[in-house]
């Protein structure tokens, strides 16, 4: 059964953001460089972009996938995570409280707990990347130095040089989550083989997903216009479908109370962050959902003008709103006919 986490008060919420204030410029400068979660003048395109870099200069990588983190955290190593950066008592005393918080069923019963960390809070960013840092970025630096990686909150993918290393490092980590409390996912964690041109070994697993952002063999185009196969990052078939159902929960060409131009203010800024992030890389990918924004946009012309439903008159009309505004809607940088 879901559990979701009771709903802090005004005064818990304005105590939790004191305290993830006061901890956040304590515990950054401890954090290292491959950590990117919640953490000021870091992205999650950062981890990605770095990630891309690597599956460039590495074989091979460690997929992995904590199983239900923030419901199995134990309590004890979260305090004495926060313990070792600060010896403020009211700090420990808060951390314990909101730890030992009770969950909410939906039915509105509350449930106690004896591990894991309330979701939804100001402080839980900061309590799990500081648990993290050390049960797995020092842990890593210290037992495998050669293997970087990237880790964005309970999300982490390791780079390493042979399948056989790779083996090792995971069969080593497996151990390491089951000392911290923690467990690693059996169907979701894997070994991935990084694939292109140069890479001739077979493996079960050619690709996998880290933020978002899918990444396998892809054709790639040099320089001097020959093709080859690169390992790159795109927008994954579950975020483009959670999109494309994001489009369509919005009924856009249902809107026919709004004029073209209240439609390209409404659209823009999501439509805007969906390229700025997942456009990032091999933006073609991303093609085919903004097609299905100007698909929804001939829909509501049809719905609001009838005299638009005809193609001939539609497309006149449309090349006509393109000529007279080519900036009217954000998609169109990119994409300008469905």
């Amino acid at each position: 059964m879901q559990y979701e986490a009771t709903v802090p008060n005004v005064a818990d919420r304005i105590a939790q953001t004191v305290v993830a204030m006061f901890l956040e410029p304590q515990v950054d400068p401890l954090f290292l460089q491959d950590s990117y979660g919640y953490r000021p003048g870091r992205s999650q395109l950062d981890a990605v972009a770095a990630c891309r870099q690597r599956c460039w200069r590495y074989d091979w990588i460690i997929d992995l996938d904590v199983q239900k983190f923030f419901d199995t955290v134990p309590w004890d190593l979260v305090v004495r995570a926060v313990k070792a950066v600060t010896d403020c008592r009211w700090v420990l005393l808060y951390v314990k409280r909101w730890l030992a918080a009770p969950l909410q069923r939906p039915d509105g019963t509350l449930v106690q707990r004896d591990k894991g960390t309330p979701q939804g809070s100001a402080i839980s960013p900061v309590l799990a990347n500081l648990f993290m840092h050390f049960a797995f970025d020092t842990w890593m630096a210290r037992e495998c130095p050669g293997c970087p990686f990237e880790r964005y909150a309970d999300d982490a993918i390791v780079h390493c040089t042979t399948r056989r290393q790779a083996e090792y490092v995971l069969a080593r980590l497996a151990m390491r989550m089951v000392e911290v409390g923690l467990r690693l996912h059996p169907g979701k964690t894997k070994i991935v083989y990084c694939k292109d041109s140069n890479r001739r070994e077979q493996h079960e697993h050619t690709s996998f997903t880290f933020l978002g952002f899918a990444s396998r063999p892809r054709e790639a185009r040099r320089k001097d216009g020959k093709k080859f196969t690169s390992y790159l990052p795109a927008i994954s078939p579950e975020a483009l479908k959670a999109k494309s159902d994001r489009l369509g929960e919005m009924r856009i060409h249902r809107q026919v109370n709004l004029s073209l131009d209240d439609l390209a203010r409404w659209l823009n800024p999501i439509v805007d962050g969906w390229m700025n992030y997942y456009g990032r890389y091999y933006r073609s990918a991303l093609y085919p959902l903004l097609q299905r924004v100007s698909i929804y946009l001939r829909r509501w012309a049809g719905k609001k003008y009838k005299r638009l439903r005809a193609y001939k008159r539609f497309k006149r009309w449309w090349t006509g709103v393109l000529e007279r505004d080519p900036g009217l809607f954000a998609h169109w940088r990119w994409v300008r006919w469905c």
